[in-house]
């Protein structure tokens, strides 16, 4: 007859202990936004770095960022600090590109336009050339060789600024980035150009990754600013013979040794279980790499920084990653991939930063739903106007390697990146783009999210 009490007062005390944990990490979790939001830890990091300047692979800037951010974890008091060596793509643009619109009638346009990463060059003198202008990528395939023969194929898609997940948008364009030149070439065109694949309404270039095949002919790739693709569509619609000179002077050298960075807090109960969080320490050789991305790096650095400064012991071992190469050719991603099996690591989720340094407002999973559903009863946990959801697919491109390797569960911070495409690999993504708290607010919300992954596992 005392069964009922007992129980009674068990289910009551275990029901005490709970609440009392959790309002622990609910104290522990708000020192991590007040810490950061106060100190702007990962502000002052992001303008060291960016002063460094741009940070393409195989760059001398690149190793000069690599060995800052090393020695700035070697004085935040984590348990293990190393490079990871490995072998990049080594690309340089040259003096600048020039492009000049001739019409008819003399009539003389300078345009504003950058390479594509890893164009060749054109000749010396340059190309002088009509142009044909092709409203997709796909659309080339229904022009006749002798329509492009000779020619500056001109792919002209506008940015669909519909979407409200303006991601969509470049993912819908990027092919003409990517693919344009090899296409335009199988019709014997000499050169192609690109509207930048950008959101916003001014005529920075935007610049980024171009392919070429090892049977096709390798021609010069470049993209205009978006006011400067106008003005070759109102021009060439009104006279057809109207001609471009591009010049450029983009060179290959031999791939160049760079490294991972990467920090460490060893787990104190299942230190065999490892939880990654990174972003990519390269960028474009334009701009500052700020947003893409300083900003996803300093989010997993001050995260790692705020667990330690707050004395917190991690039940499972945390890593923060600062990729390299993610733009041209993520072999950082694939590096630490590549030790991870080999050494017959057990990396329990990987969780990246790529989307800018905006106000994080959740999580991207790519996971099973179980491990989904967990993390989304974690969302009382974040302040109200951060993290609101975690949505069904995420990740990165420098933990992809990781999850097809081994199946490891990614995690992608989403932001509010309605401006991201405006400056993304342009000369506009610069350090000023990039709001303290805006910033911070994702850093806070990475340790959040990483410290509920280290007590409770995933």
């Amino acid at each position: 007859m005392y069964r009922k009490p007992v129980f009674g007062l068990l289910v009551l005390l275990t029901t005490f202990h709970l609440a009392l944990g959790q309002d622990e990490d609910k104290i522990t979790i708000r020192s991590f936004f007040d810490r950061a939001l106060s100190e702007r830890q990962s502000y002052q990091w992001l303008a060291d770095l960016c002063a460094i300047g741009p940070r393409l692979s195989g760059s001398e800037n690149s190793l000069k960022a690599i060995h800052w951010v090393k020695g700035v974890m070697d004085t935040c008091g984590f348990d293990r600090v190393y490079l990871q060596p490995t072998l990049v793509p080594h690309w340089e643009r040259g003096n600048p590109e020039k492009a000049v619109l001739h019409d008819s009638e003399g009539g003389v346009y300078e345009l504003n336009v950058l390479a594509i990463g890893g164009s060749v060059a054109t000749p010396p003198g340059g190309i002088f050339a009509e142009i044909v202008e092709v409203p997709s990528l796909m659309a080339i395939d229904d022009l006749s060789r002798e329509d492009v023969e000779g020619k500056i194929v001109f792919y002209n898609p506008p940015f669909d600024q519909t979407n409200i997940a303006t991601g969509a948008s470049y993912g819908s364009n990027v092919g003409t980035r990517a693919q344009g030149a090899v296409k335009a070439a199988k019709k014997g065109a000499v050169a192609s150009i690109i509207r930048s694949v950008s959101s916003g309404w001014d005529d920075a270039p935007h610049t980024g990754t171009g392919h070429y095949e090892a049977d096709v002919d390798s021609i010069p790739a470049a993209a205009l600013g978006v006011k400067s693709a106008d003005l070759v569509q109102h021009i060439i619609r009104l006279d057809p013979h109207a001609k471009l000179h591009l010049t450029m002077h983009g060179r290959w050298h031999e791939d160049a040794t760079s490294y991972n960075v990467i920090a460490e807090l060893k787990g104190t109960e299942f230190p065999e279980e490892i939880i990654v969080m990174g972003g990519h320490m390269d960028s474009w050789d334009v701009g500052e790499g700020a947003h893409d991305d300083g900003a996803g790096c300093m989010h997993s650095l001050g995260a790692l920084k705020l667990l330690v400064d707050g004395d917190f012991k991690p039940k499972r071992t945390i890593r923060a990653v600062m990729f390299i190469n993610e733009e041209n050719g993520t072999r950082g991603g694939q590096e630490y991939a590549d030790q991870a099996v080999k050494n017959g690591e057990k990396h329990i989720v990987a969780i990246e930063s790529d989307a800018g340094g905006y106000t994080p407002r959740g999580f991207g999973v790519t996971s099973s739903e179980d491990q989904r559903k967990k993390l989304e009863n974690w969302l009382e946990y974040f302040p109200k106007n951060t993290i609101s959801y975690m949505s069904k697919g995420g990740g990165g491109v420098d933990i992809g390697p990781l999850h097809r390797a081994d199946g490891t569960p990614m995690i992608g911070l989403s932001v509010d990146g309605q401006k991201m495409f405006d400056l993304h690999h342009s000369a506009n993504d610069v350090f000023e783009a990039v709001h303290p708290r805006e910033l911070e607010l994702g850093t806070a919300s990475m340790a959040t999210l990483v410290y509920l992954l280290s007590e409770y596992g995933l």
